[in-house]
């Protein structure tokens, strides 16, 4: 196993009816920007419970955050904050929301060009703003890491920063309110967790036994829940073990002293970036695919994968190994989440844009032993038309 140190400050606010509990934990004399996205944390309560709980504190509101954030109306975002002397950020909503919110946390005090955090991926960033989290759409991990993802409209782009200075102080998951998200949104939350565990679980063998065991019953948990989550919106003790699986997935735990890989989220933001695909199925497109192209590099992964997930025991090493990559494509396919390019009208015109755009974000050395060429990422993306 590898050296590592674990660090997550993040506190965890678990269950029904805690959204009350913000007056515990938002300063007293806060001056608080809630931001939030589309319209449904208006419709559903949740920011009704949010003003509520927040009481007589200066607060002030920022929505229309997108499901990809961008970078325009993020510094937005950043003008209000400046403008009115605010102090403590509130996000309200899924991995997006908390995912511009970090950005908006590390760039308000920041005095060069804020797109820098991102092409420098957060190595500069000395300080940032205070801020909790309401979650509403388990997929991300973004309530209990510190990471981000945001996207630029004017170019095109869509890149990653981290930064232990962007840590939740606090997160509040209160499962009810995932009860009437969309079926398609749920499904997206799935197969965001069940990738960003095998990101950090299928490279190769490094002795991380822990890890190991904690990650497969991640996926076989997700692989047991999955459809009855979206067939049983109401069920609080299914939506409430996706809401747990999701934060456990990207919290930093699985991760911790074990090779991670990543190259499936780097072709994804692409992919996301050039053609608005949601992330979540851009994953399930490259994902399948990158482990066959890999199949090689990651033979003793995927036979373990192949055994103690899906129970493929019987037949040759390659048999296994094929089958449990046609089952990863099944499951998210029982989700109704397509795994092939061509199911969302691209074809192979669209390769050299994507291979591009890795060589511009220099992308060219990806994966656990950093031996992802660009080759080999077109060799993925054809083998994902």
């Amino acid at each position: 196993m590898q050296n590592f140190e674990f660090y997550n400050p993040t506190r965890i606010i678990f269950g029904k009816d805690t959204i009350a509990q913000l007056a515990d934990h938002v300063p007293a004399k806060a001056r608080v920007l809630v931001l939030y996205g589309g319209s449904s944390a208006e419709k559903n309560g949740t920011l009704a419970e949010v003003r509520a709980a927040l009481g007589a504190r200066t607060v002030r509101e920022f929505g229309g955050i997108e499901a990809n954030p961008t970078y325009e109306t993020l510094m937005r975002a950043v003008a209000t904050i400046r403008a009115e002397g605010l102090d403590f950020l509130l996000a309200v909503g899924g991995g997006s929301v908390i995912d511009g919110t970090k950005f908006v946390a590390a760039a308000v005090n920041d005095k060069g060009d804020a797109w820098d955090i991102l092409r420098t991926h957060g190595s500069d960033v000395s300080e940032a703003l205070p801020f909790g989290s309401v979650l509403t759409l388990p997929a991300t991990g973004s309530e209990m890491n510190s990471f981000s993802v945001i996207s630029r409209t004017e170019t095109k782009e869509k890149l990653a920063f981290g930064s232990p200075h962007v840590f939740p102080r606090f997160s509040v998951l209160d499962p009810t309110k995932t009860y009437t998200l969309p079926v398609r949104q749920v499904a997206n939350g799935v197969a965001d967790a069940f990738t960003h565990v095998m990101e950090q679980y299928l490279t190769y063998p490094a002795g991380g036994m822990a890890q190991d065991r904690f990650a497969e019953g991640l996926l076989l948990s997700l692989i047991e829940i999955g459809p009855q989550v979206i067939a049983n919106p109401h069920d609080y003790d299914l939506r409430a073990n996706l809401m747990w699986i999701a934060t456990l997935a990207l919290n930093g735990l699985i991760g911790a002293g074990v090779p991670q890989d990543w190259a499936t989220h780097m072709i994804g933001h692409e992919l996301t970036a050039r053609h608005d695909i949601d992330h979540a199925r851009t994953l399930a497109i490259v994902l399948p695919s990158m482990l066959r192209v890999r199949k090689e590099a990651k033979r003793g992964k995927l036979l373990q994968y192949a055994e103690r997930v899906w129970n493929l025991r019987d037949g040759t090493e390659d048999e296994r190994i094929e089958s449990a990559i046609e089952r990863t494509r099944a499951f998210f396919e029982s989700l109704d989440i397509p795994t092939r390019l061509s199911a969302y009208g691209l074809g192979t015109e669209t390769i050299d844009g994507v291979i591009e755009q890795l060589e511009q974000h220099g992308m060219t050395a990806l994966g656990e032993h950093q031996d992802i060429t660009l080759d080999i990422s077109r060799r993925v993306l054809e083998a994902s038309l």
